[in-house]
């Protein structure tokens, strides 16, 4: 084995060369291979045959040169999987294992694995009509179909103008090199750091750290496919402070990620509780005040198995008392969105983003949905769903986009200044002709932002949280009278009965003993600290 020896190893991803030296070990050798591939354990072998045989084990006191590997010679690596066929092997390491070279390890949310390892196709019965086969036999009309094909999703009542996220990394991943080079990016508009040839902006730029025009494009996936209040009552609380006051109000959608079956490989945002903030509310505007007890809600959630999924406002105007009817003010010939509700969203979707491996940056895009308790064609409150494209959190995030005071539904790129460089944005329109032309984003329609989600209610309602004839008070209402009793002893026993008949002990979302109490002491002590501060005293002293 002569020296700066070149070894080729293949795997599920492609083939990889390793370069080894004349009195290198096999243990060093298989290190060198894991390193490459993106293993951290033994979580594969290799292999001198492509059929598994002739396994290579790690040994201290063995050279490659005695197991007879040359230069040039062809090894094949096999991730540590479930036995099964060689092919179901191969596409479940390639749809698990793949990430862009220097991509960082991450632990997706529980919905993507899962989602991961599904087959996702479309299976179709035999057509009694045009299928000329037997019972055993498949044909292009009962072949199954990927889960991203456009005309099946197109043919579904109603019609689903979004494939799910993960259909669309099925689309990215086909094909023959599986997706070898699949790196989803996400948009930057700000200049690249480190360009040393030329001065900083405003004084220099150049085509390497300038960042690239943005055409705005309707996104072909969502991060979510449906939303839905697991009952009535949820939605009917939070609906209450608007029908005793009149003004709008907001809160954070607390619930879980579960598959969505209706569409293949979807998902959808469950909402068992929603927590309202601190805020200030008017007929016709909202201020999200700061909340000190966030991270203990969170926490909270989190210890009942719930994580903060999106968040809902109200937009409601009452049209007749007597019928109990709201004005219809959203559809298409105003808006569905406005410029300042799509920021806002924007930037909860920055700040909750989606963990993902295909994704240089570990994240990609964002689950966290918005939700608008507004009126509909019937004059009925309706729940309508949505999120705001990949595009727009990039304009959001690098503070490109505002809104426009006169026109709602529309937003406007930012220009250039001496502080900030602004790509330009545009956007794609139809003129008085017919024909396609592209205009600068100054002002832009902000249908081009946004993306519509299904919100459902079900048939059967489910309750992670019991209700009672005497409900819990609504936190930060105390406008309407309504406040938490403090210091309440009951408080901890309060909250862990909430989930008691919905959570079994032995469930892995049962709150451990002890864990409530804990956090109902928190909330105490919070609440004291902030009483201190507002009086200018000085904390307690802990001896």
């Amino acid at each position: 084995l002569a020296a700066g020896t070149i070894i080729r190893v293949q795997s599920p991803e492609g083939v990889k060369r390793i370069t080894a030296t004349k009195r290198e070990t096999v243990a060093t050798f298989l290190k060198k291979v894991a390193k490459e591939f993106g293993f951290r354990n033994n979580g594969f072998s290799v292999y001198t045959n492509r059929n598994r045989t002739g396994e290579i084990t790690a040994s201290q006191n063995k050279s490659l040169n005695l197991l007879k590997i040359k230069h040039g010679d062809m090894l094949f690596l096999y991730p540590s999987s479930p036995a099964g066929s060689s092919s179901e092997t191969m596409d479940t390491s390639v749809s698990q294992g793949l990430r862009p070279v220097g991509a960082p390890q991450v632990v997706e949310d529980e919905i993507d694995q899962y989602l991961i390892k599904q087959d996702g196709k479309i299976y179709r019965n035999r057509d009694q009509q045009l299928c000329r086969h037997g019972p055993l036999g498949k044909c292009v009309h009962c072949v199954p179909l990927e889960p991203f094909d456009e005309d099946y999703l197109n043919h579904l009542e109603p019609p689903v103008k979004h494939m799910s996220f993960h259909a669309y990394i099925r689309k990215l991943t086909g094909g023959a090199d599986k997706g070898k080079f699949v790196a989803l990016e996400n948009i930057s508009c700000k200049i690249k750091s480190g360009c040393e040839g030329h001065p900083p902006w405003p004084e220099g730029i150049c085509t390497k750290c300038q960042p690239s025009a943005i055409t705005l494009n309707r996104q072909k996936y969502r991060h979510v496919d449906n939303i839905m209040f697991e009952n009535h009552t949820i939605a009917d609380r939070f609906l209450d402070f608007w029908r005793k006051t009149g003004n709008q109000h907001l809160g954070y959608l607390y619930g879980r990620y579960t598959e969505h079956k209706d569409i293949p490989l979807g998902i959808r945002a469950e909402v068992a509780a929603i927590y309202e903030p601190p805020q200030i509310g008017t007929q016709n505007s909202l201020e999200i005040l700061e909340d000190p007890k966030a991270e203990v809600v969170d926490e909270i959630a989190a210890k009942l198995g719930l994580r903060k999924v999106g968040w809902i406002f109200t937009d409601l105007v009452s049209e007749d008392t007597r019928k109990g009817t709201v004005r219809y003010s959203r559809n298409k010939d105003t808006y569905y969105l406005s410029a300042e509700e799509c920021i806002t969203a924007g930037n909860f979707q920055n700040q909750q983003p989606n963990i993902c491996r295909l994704s240089p940056d570990g994240h990609f895009g964002s689950k966290f949905v918005t939700v608008v308790a507004t009126g509909g064609p019937d004059n009925q409150v309706h729940f309508e769903g949505y999120q705001v494209s990949n595009q727009c959190m990039a304009l959001v995030r690098d503070e490109c986009l505002l809104p426009c005071r006169d026109a709602p539904e529309l937003g406007y790129a930012k220009e250039s200044s001496s502080e900030q460089y602004v790509p330009d944005v545009f956007y794609k329109d139809i003129d008085k002709f017919g024909n396609e032309i592209t205009q600068l984003a100054r002002p832009l329609p902000v249908e081009y932002l946004i993306i519509d989600i299904t919100t459902t209610f079900p048939k059967d309602p489910v309750y992670t949280f019991s209700i009672s004839q005497n409900p819990f008070p609504i936190e930060n209402r105390d406008v309407l009278g309504e406040t938490q009793v403090r210091n309440d002893p009951s408080l901890s026993h309060r909250i862990c009965q909430g989930t008691a008949a919905a959570v079994p002990l032995n469930h892995p979302l049962a709150v451990q003993p002890g864990a409530c109490q804990t956090l109902s002491q928190r909330l105490h002590a919070d609440e004291a600290a902030g009483r201190r501060r507002a009086a200018g005293l000085a904390p307690p002293r802990h001896h």
